[in-house]
C-alpha cells in the first residue's frame, strides 16, 4: 500500500512537470535570447572569430626566433669512401650527424608590426560582424514574434465574429418563426455562419504557420507545443518620434554595426597597402649553426712498412727514366672512438647575419602594391556607400514609422465609426427595417476594421523597432564578448 502512494506520488510530480512544460509560453526577450545562443550562423561566425585570433597568433609569432633540429643516421653499403680514411673500399658504414639552427629577423620593413596591428584590426571587425549578425536575428525574431501576436489577436478577431453570427442566427430563427423577418434573411446569416467558421479556420492555419516559423527560426528541435505569451510589455509609444530624422542619423552614425565594419575594413585595407609596401626595403636576419657527427667505422691508429709491398714508385728522373721510389707504408687501423666523444671532437658551430635587398623580382612586389591599393579604395567606396544607404535607411524609416502611426490612428478611428455603424444596424435588423444582406455586410467592413486596427498596430510597432535600432536602442541587450 505504501509502495503505490509513492507511485502515484511519482506520477503526479511528473504529470505536473509535463503540463508544465508544455504550458510554457516564451516572451519575445526569451525567444531572441534562445536565437542568439543557439543560431547556427551566430555559432558559425563565433568560430570564424576563433580563427582570427589564432591568425593574430601567427603575426605575434613572427616577431619570435625560428628554431630547428636535425638528427640523422646513416648506412653506406658497397664501394664507398671511408669518410675517415678518405680511402674507396667495400663495406658497410654507418654515420650520425646532429645539427641545430636558430633564425631571428632584425628587420623586415615593418611587415611584421603592420601584420600585428592587422590581426588585431581583423579580431575587432570579426566581433563588429557577429554583433552584427546578432542584431539581424533579433530583429527577425521580433519581427515573427509580432506576427505571431497579430495571428493570434486576428483569430480572437474572427472568433468573437463568429459567435456573434450564431446568437444573430439563433435570434433570426426566432424572429423567422415569429413571422417577422422572411426566411430568406435567415439563409442570408447561416451563410455568414459558415464564412465565420471558414475564416476561423483559416485564422487558425495562419497562426499555426507564423508560430511554426519562428519556432524554426529559433531553432527548436521539439516545437509542436510552442507558444508565446499573450500579454506583451511591447509598447508603440511615441518616444522615439519625438526625435528629428538628422538627430537620429548623427548617433546611427555613432552606434551602426555596418558603419563600424567599414570603418574597420578600411583601416584593414590601409595596412595592407603598408605591409606590400615594406616588400620594396631590404631585410636583415641573423642565424645561428651548430652541428656535429660520428662514425662508426674503423680509424687510422698509425702507419707500418708494408711488407708486401716494401717500396712504390712516384715518378721518374728526367732525362735516365730513372724510378724514383718511396717507402710504402700500410695503415694501422683501429676501432673507432666513443660515440659521445666524437661527437665532442666533431662539433662546429657557424653565426652570422645576412642582409637581402630587392633589386628586382618581376614587378611583383609593386604590383601587389597596386593592388592593395586598388583594395582600398574600394574600401573607401564601400564606407562612403554605407552612410549614404544610412541615411537613406533612417529617414525612410523615420517616414514609414510615422506613416504607420497615422495609419494605426486612422484605424482606430475607422474601427470607432464601424462600430457605430453596425450597432445602428444590429438595432435596425432586429426590427426589420433592415435586410440580412445589408446587416451581414456592416458585420463583415466592422470585422475588416478590426482586423485593420490590429494589423497598423503592429506594423507601427516592428516599424518603431527598427528606428529605435538605428537610435541605438536593441529589442533585448546583446551581451559582447
Amino acid at each position: 500500500m505504501k509502495n503505490n502512494k509513492y507511485i502515484y506520488l511519482v506520477f503526479v510530480l511528473l504529470l505536473g512537470a509535463s503540463m508544465q512544460a508544455q504550458s510554457k509560453k516564451w516572451t519575445l526577450e526569451e525567444c531572441v535570447r534562445y536565437a542568439l545562443e543557439n543560431n547556427i550562423s551566430i555559432k558559425q561566425s563565433e568560430l570564424d572569430a576563433q580563427s582570427i585570433s589564432i591568425d593574430k597568433k601567427d603575426a605575434f609569432g613572427r616577431f619570435l626566433p625560428t628554431a630547428n633540429a636535425q638528427v640523422s643516421h646513416s648506412w653506406n653499403i658497397g664501394l664507398n669512401q671511408n669518410i675517415t680514411t678518405g680511402l674507396l673500399e667495400n663495406q658497410t658504414t654507418q654515420y650520425s650527424a646532429i645539427g641545430a639552427s636558430v633564425a631571428v629577423d632584425i628587420y623586415k620593413g615593418l611587415q611584421n608590426q603592420n601584420a600585428l596591428r592587422k590581426a588585431n584590426l581583423s579580431i575587432v571587425a570579426s566581433k563588429y560582424q557577429l554583433l552584427k549578425m546578432q542584431e539581424d536575428i533579433s530583429l527577425n525574431v521580433a519581427n515573427a514574434f509580432l506576427q505571431v501576436l497579430f495571428n493570434k489577436e486576428n483569430l480572437k478577431v474572427q472568433q468573437e465574429q463568429l459567435a456573434i453570427s450564431e446568437k444573430q442566427y439563433t435570434r433570426s430563427d426566432e424572429l423567422v418563426k415569429a413571422g417577422t423577418i422572411p426566411r430568406g434573411d435567415l439563409l442570408d446569416i447561416k451563410a455568414t455562419v459558415a464564412t465565420g467558421k471558414q475564416n476561423v479556420v483559416i485564422a487558425e492555419n495562419t497562426l499555426l504557420i507564423s508560430k511554426l516559423s519562428l519556432a524554426q527560426l529559433l531553432q527548436l528541435k521539439e516545437f509542436n507545443d510552442f507558444d508565446v505569451v499573450d500579454d506583451t510589455n511591447i509598447d508603440a509609444g511615441e518616444t522615439i518620434l519625438a526625435q528629428s530624422p538628422t538627430a537620429i542619423y548623427e548617433k546611427a552614425k555613432e552606434t551602426r554595426t555596418e558603419l563600424k565594419i567599414a570603418k574597420t575594413n578600411l583601416e584593414i585595407a590601409e595596412k595592407n597597402v603598408s605591409i606590400a609596401k615594406g616588400a620594396y626595403q631590404p631585410t636583415l636576419s641573423a642565424f645561428y649553426n651548430f652541428n656535429t657527427r660520428a662514425s662508426y667505422s674503423d680509424i687510422v691508429k698509425g702507419a707500418i712498412p708494408d711488407a708486401a709491398n716494401p717500396t712504390k714508385q712516384i715518378g721518374y728522373v728526367q732525362g735516365t727514366n730513372q724510378s724514383v721510389l718511396q717507402d710504402n707504408y700500410a695503415p694501422v687501423l683501429g676501432s673507432a672512438a666513443p660515440i659521445f666523444d666524437q661527437f665532442s671532437d666533431n662539433k662546429g658551430q657557424s653565426f652570422g647575419v645576412q642582409l637581402s635587398i630587392p633589386i628586382f623580382n618581376g614587378f611583383s612586389t609593386r604590383n601587389n602594391v597596386e593592388r592593395n591599393k586598388v583594395s582600398l579604395e574600394k574600401s573607401k567606396i564601400d564606407l562612403e556607400q554605407k552612410n549614404l544607404d544610412l541615411q537613406r535607411n533612417v529617414y525612410t524609416a523615420f517616414t514609414d514609422t510615422k506613416g504607420a502611426l497615422n495609419a494605426h490612428e486612422a484605424a482606430v478611428v475607422a474601427l470607432e465609426a464601424r462600430q457605430g455603424a453596425y450597432d445602428y444596424a444590429k438595432e435596425k435588423f432586429a426590427v426589420g427595417l433592415m435586410n440580412a444582406f445589408d446587416f451581414n455586410q456592416s458585420q463583415t467592413l466592422l470585422t475588416n476594421a478590426q482586423s485593420e486596427v490590429i494589423r497598423t498596430k503592429y506594423d507601427y510597432i516592428f516599424k518603431t523597432k527598427i528606428l529605435e535600432f538605428y537610435f541605438g536602442i536593441p529589442i533585448v541587450p546583446i551581451v559582447k564578448n
